[in-house]
């Protein structure tokens, strides 16, 4: 397995100018009240028109409907500074987002290059009102892309991205999200949302390449991070994934660290080191479906520890579902089977878990080189693997109930 260093070295200074674009200069109050859309926009703009520079939020609340990044500009917010998004559902103008109907994020860059959000201060999305909406429309049974909430922050096939020390929060939906995009550093900074909100993802890398996700505290309603790269029944073609760091973070509430479940294109060379999780639905999560895989491989994963994590491991081809409802016939190989290799488990603690989790392929694409070393999973359901290959050694799985490990069809485990 090659597993190729991921190389970031972006600051505020080496990326724009040094003109500094105060949106108080066109009319920003920074009282929550008075909407400063219209003041921000004009100090991004100037700034980019000049060759680039850094847009200030001084301490206040500036209440927002969306803005666009350009070339060459830092969004920089004080300590005490906070952008907050605008309520009205109206304030979003719908557009066409990853190749499907959405509305336009509070804060997006497109093609665009050495852009930058920094600071000690916040982003805010005021998404109550989209979860509310959300949870309604579930239970009367109406899903699907008819009724897009928007997510917070997009780099759209942007390049030298860095997202450092801000507060990020209660978005509508997906909160950080770098799409077709290479280059890009997220680190230090907070994702936050209630364990209730729906779909409130922390940091969604989706086809993008070079990314660096280094000190984060993610506490929100969804996965924590969820790497994708194609919709589901994708027509292709579809980039992958590629390249991506994740190192010392940590995830509260959330649905744990995911690969999937959209991999249309791929995900390839992915490295978490020293992740703490306490309280996460779920610890690593790599997940897709006969309708959304491809080649997910060179995954490693080392220095993990999980507590009180509900589900501590789970390598599943069959999302929504984890495991099936009964032993499946092999189906036709299609672009979108998902073929699931080279996935690395070094020094991986996890204890208090109600299941040690599953590694379950499908039988026309069995899951090939699962390596564990000094795994330890203490839960009171132990690990089921089947279609799987799974080797190595110091693996200890205690189980309250029932087999520590149990084998399903098409399982072949060489570990001690």
């Amino acid at each position: 397995m090659i597993l190729t260093a991921v190389c970031i070295g972006i600051s505020p200074g080496s990326l724009h100018a040094s003109a500094n674009c105060d949106p108080r200069t066109y009319g920003a109050k920074g009282n929550g009240v008075t909407k400063d859309t219209a003041a921000i926009q004009k100090a991004i703009d100037v700034c980019a028109r000049g060759g680039g520079g850094i847009v200030s939020l001084d301490a206040g609340t500036y209440l927002s409907s969306p803005i666009i990044l350009k070339n060459k500009v830092t969004l920089h917010l004080d300590k005490g500074a906070t952008l907050l998004g605008s309520s009205n559902h109206e304030d979003y103008p719908p557009q066409i987002e990853f190749h499907l109907p959405d509305l336009q994020p509070l804060v997006s860059a497109t093609n665009a290059n050495d852009v930058a959000i920094t600071g000690d201060g916040v982003i805010d999305g005021a998404g109550e009102s989209w979860w509310l909406e959300a949870r309604s429309l579930k239970d009367h049974g109406i899903l699907g892309n008819g009724h897009p909430r928007p997510k917070l922050i997009i780099f759209d096939h942007c390049k030298h991205v860095l997202v450092e020390g801000i507060t990020v929060q209660n978005s509508p939906m997906w909160q950080v999200v770098p799409y077709y995009s290479d280059d890009v550093t997220i680190r230090n900074i907070r994702v936050l949302a209630p364990p209730n909100s729906p779909n409130t993802d922390a940091v969604d890398p989706f086809s993008s390449s070079h990314v660096r996700i280094d000190h984060v505290y993610a506490d929100v309603g969804d996965d924590d991070i969820a790497i994708k790269s194609g919709p589901i029944n994708s027509p292709g073609p579809d980039d992958p994934s590629r390249d991506i760091f994740i190192t010392d973070c940590t995830f509260m509430h959330g649905h744990g660290l995911s690969i999937g479940s959209e991999i249309a294109g791929g995900v390839r060379n992915i490295r978490a080191e020293r992740i703490h999780f306490e309280g996460t639905d779920n610890g690593i999560r790599i997940k897709s479906n006969r309708d959304r895989g491809n080649d997910v491989g060179d995954l490693f994963f080392r220095d993990i520890e999980m507590k009180d994590v509900e589900n501590a491991l789970i390598i599943s081809e069959y999302y929504p579902k984890i495991l099936p409802s009964e032993e499946e016939a092999a189906q036709p190989i299609t672009r979108l089977t998902p073929h699931f290799h080279n996935i690395t488990l070094e020094n991986v603690i996890a204890t208090g878990s109600e299941s040690a989790g599953v590694i379950v392929g499908l039988p026309e694409a069995p899951i090939a080189g699962v390596i564990m070393h000094n795994v330890k999973i203490s839960a009171r359901k132990g690990l089921t693997i089947g279609y799987a290959e799974v080797s190595g050694g110091s693996v200890v799985v205690h189980a309250e109930e029932g087999q520590e490990i149990t084998k399903l069809a098409g399982a072949k485990v060489s570990i001690r």
